[in-house]
């Protein structure tokens, strides 16, 4: 992708630097230390264990971020700043109403969100509560090594995935899926995160066909999206997991299903087109 000199979003809230938040569970050999010299100076040691079981701990420090890193953060902040421009425009000509950024949080190992707490095993992901998406840097390496999706589009697909959700929840869809939780089966529940995750998709592939016109992709790059989108599809995750696939319980889509609708979003470029909701073959 062609990102070098482009400009980089403002939303970019950088928590990275730690290697853990503030938790409790201060009780470490120094405390343990202090309470019995009060036991034998005749004092209660027990108030004292107890104060010291709930003081914070601080936060571990992680080593500077390497000049890699920092790359792939300007990286991705140049994405989320050309999503921010793209989705902007569409909404305007398409929606008819301005179009509300969301904030990109960067962390490394942990993070709390108003989703609640997420470890970099979670991956990449996007919480309505608060309107931010939730990347760990280190996903690009998942990406290439685990995944077997390298290339900086591949990341850009992801970062354009999670952006895809804020526009669902600015259109109200997200509201809609999530009032069905209880109402419905969990296999139906299951099947309309499916829907959801593939309408996902289907923007990615709106934003990467604006990308594709202000010359942004390099040769390839979007061979490497449909790569991604192929390789963390839930039938190929289960089986590399478990050995086999139980479609019931399937929450993203299929590779193939994950692949098209990406391609679909980029051949059409409308919002109107990307009903995944309404589409009898998914």
């Amino acid at each position: 992708m062609r990102w070098q000199g482009r400009e980089g979003s403002r939303n970019v809230e950088d928590r990275r630097g730690s290697k853990g938040k503030m938790a409790a569970g201060g009780l470490g050999i120094g405390g343990i230390i202090i309470a019995v010299v009060v036991m034998l100076l005749g004092g209660d040691p027990s108030a004292l264990l107890q104060q010291l079981s709930q003081a914070p701990v601080a936060a571990e420090a992680s080593a500077p971020p390497s000049a890699a890193e920092e790359e792939l953060a300007a990286f991705v902040s140049v994405v989320l700043r050309e999503t921010e421009v793209t989705w902007s425009r569409i909404f305007q000509e398409q929606v008819g109403q301005a179009y509300r950024e969301p904030v990109l949080v960067l962390y490394t190992s942990q993070v709390q969100s108003a989703c609640g707490a997420a470890g970099a095993s979670t991956g990449p992901f996007y919480c309505p509560g608060d309107e931010k998406l939730y990347i760990d840097l280190s996903f690009y390496d998942d990406l290439k090594q685990r995944f077997g999706a390298p290339g900086d589009f591949a990341m850009a697909y992801v970062v354009a995935h999670e952006v895809a959700h804020h526009v669902q929840n600015l259109l109200g869809l997200t509201d809609q899926v999530d009032a069905q939780r209880g109402r419905v089966s969990k296999e139906q529940y299951n099947e309309l995160s499916v829907r959801l995750e593939l309408q996902a998709d289907y923007f990615a592939g709106v934003w990467a066909r604006d990308a594709q016109g202000k010359n942004l992709l390099d040769p390839g790059d979007l061979e490497e999206a449909l790569r991604c989108a192929q390789a963390i599809g839930d039938d190929r995750l289960q089986m590399q997991a478990q050995g086999y696939i139980v479609p019931e319980s399937f929450t993203h889509g299929t590779s193939e299903q994950r692949k098209r609708w990406f391609s679909k979003g980029f051949q059409s470029g409308r919002i109107a087109d990307g009903d995944t909701f309404g589409a009898r073959v998914l």
